[in-house]
């Protein structure tokens, strides 16, 4: 999470600081969505002033590139992950032209258990489209950032705000969540119709000064107060016109997304050795999921392995052993993986094609691969049983 829960009475301090910018408004207003902007935001900005978390990395220094890293690790993942990978990440490549110039396969492998792989392979297209038409730069436009991929509306307004302090509103998940309540606005903000309505309300609430802070401030509020479940209302700077607080709906806004039946598919992922103990790895085609990542072969079922091995990968397989399973869930469907560990003979030298090889455990981790092979190759490579003498 991005900031540490405010006491109460550090918010009636931060409050103190606000009675000039208060001042300025008429009396309170009976409909929360008339407020004008700058009342919002001054109350946020005197919260975020004294209980405002400065010492992420990414903000020093906040650098466009280190902005943007920040932003595209933050999609689907919470900061207290992202931070240890964003520092690995900046310190292997600590610049948008070495991101360019750094083999796929580099990139992945920093990425690997993060999850989510496209936005590592659009963060390194988007950085080789840089190189080739932005001067080596994050451009500073928002039609041209935005048009890059991996990069939306949000994504792009996030960047601009924060690295150039240009006003630019933005709507993520924290920021959706803090809306839809502060509004009581209903409908799963998923929705066509219901975001339009949350854009306009983070367009009308950005100010124009201290947008950099401003950006940073409405992030952390959803982040640390108005959290998913049991929002810490009585400590929310803004919570005298909030709508879900006042009509005691915080539980049931914003929306949730229509519920709907996870599929659950079957795969046995087959760990070959051969003789030298190095595992065959494959890389995944360029689309679908794990895309391009290094992984194993599968195959349907445990009978089905032999002739799977012998007429796609020309490998006798010898000494079959089921490890024990587990399920990977997606963000549409489970995944329930039967593991499989089998000395591999093999009848014909694999193609060295670069999508196809052994690989020793020595050079595991230079490859992306995706976090349940990983952790599954580290477990067989402990397995007692994988470290006996191949005799095939």
């Amino acid at each position: 999470m991005r900031r540490t829960v405010p006491s109460t009475d550090g918010v009636a301090a931060a409050r103190l600081d606000m009675n000039s910018a208060s001042a300025m408004m008429s009396s309170q207003r009976s409909d929360s969505t008339q407020l004008p902007a700058y009342d919002f935001a001054a109350a946020l900005l005197a919260w975020f002033d004294v209980h405002g978390r400065k010492d992420l990395p990414w903000q020093h220094p906040r650098s466009p590139y280190r902005v943007w890293l920040s932003e595209v690790m933050l999609q689907q993942t919470q900061v207290r992950t992202v931070i240890g990978y964003f520092g690995r990440f900046v310190e292997a490549l600590p610049s948008l032209a070495a991101l360019a110039e750094a083999p796929l396969d580099r990139v992945l492998a920093l990425w690997s258990g993060l999850g989510y792989y496209s936005r590592a392979r659009n963060l390194h297209r988007a950085a080789q489209i840089c190189l080739e038409r932005h001067g080596g730069e994050l451009p500073s436009d928002f039609d041209a950032l935005a048009a890059l991929p991996g990069i939306g509306r949000s994504t792009a307004a996030a960047i601009l705000a924060q690295a150039f302090d240009l006003r630019h509103a933005i709507l993520d998940g924290n920021v959706r969540r803090v809306l839809a309540r502060w509004h009581g606005v209903r409908g799963w903000p998923g929705g066509t119709q219901v975001q339009r309505i949350l854009w306009q309300h983070a367009e009308s609430h950005t100010p124009r000064g201290r947008v950099a802070d401003y950006t940073q401030a409405i992030m952390d509020l959803g982040a640390t107060v108005c959290v998913r479940s049991r929002p810490q209302c009585a400590a929310c700077p803004v919570n005298r016109d909030c709508v879900a607080w006042r009509e005691g709906s915080t539980a049931d806004l914003p929306t949730s997304k229509p519920s709907r039946v996870v599929p659950t598919r079957e795969t046995t992922m087959l760990i070959v050795r051969d003789e030298r103990g190095r595992v065959l790895l494959e890389r995944r085609p360029p689309t679908g999921v794990w895309a391009q990542l290094w992984s194993l072969p599968e195959t349907r079922d445990a009978e089905s392995a032999p002739n799977v091995l012998h007429e796609r990968y020309a490998v006798r397989a010898e000494k079959p052993l089921a490890l024990a399973g587990f399920v990977h869930t997606f963000s549409h469907y489970h995944l329930r993986i039967s593991p499989l560990l089998v000395v591999g003979v093999p009848e014909l030298r694999v193609a060295d094609d670069g999508d196809r090889g052994w690989f020793s455990r020595e050079e595991l981790p230079a490859l992306g691969l995706p976090a349940p092979v990983r952790r599954l190759l580290e477990t067989a490579f402990e397995d007692e049983r994988w470290r006996e003498p191949c005799t095939a």
